[in-house]
């Protein structure tokens, strides 16, 4: 019986380490991108502000609620990428965290966009 109660303790002990690990992970994770996002918004020229807003007049004519098939939004991303929050915040902080990681800048997104048709 003691046995048995010791491996329970042990278990539990090991279980409380992982989600503590989890948990301090994902705080982590989640500050450094809402930073690196709102460092990026601030910094943004006129030239990239005008990209932006290029790719969303063409995405959706610039309509936070437009649809198509699984897009949503001002930037049309796939509706996965905004875990279920669809204001028009979520949509840029998403939309800047998904062009600043995949692009680098929305210039070069709009590079890209003029050469494919999408981005």
């Amino acid at each position: 019986m003691n046995n048995l109660k010791s491996k329970l303790v042990k278990l539990v002990i090991a279980f409380t380490l992982a989600l503590t690990t989890v948990v301090a992970v994902q705080a982590f994770t989640t500050n450094s991108s809402t930073t690196q996002t709102v460092q990026a918004a601030r910094k943004l020229s006129k030239k990239e502000k005008a990209a932006k807003r290029w790719i969303a007049l063409r995405e959706s004519g610039g309509s936070y609620i437009a649809r198509n098939g699984n897009c949503y939004g001002k930037y049309q991303l796939s509706i996965g990428y905004l875990h279920g929050d669809l204001s028009p915040k979520n949509q840029e902080r998403v939309a800047d965290n998904y062009v600043y990681s995949r692009y680098g800048s929305w210039a070069n997104a709009k590079r890209f966009w003029l050469a494919h048709h999408w981005y």
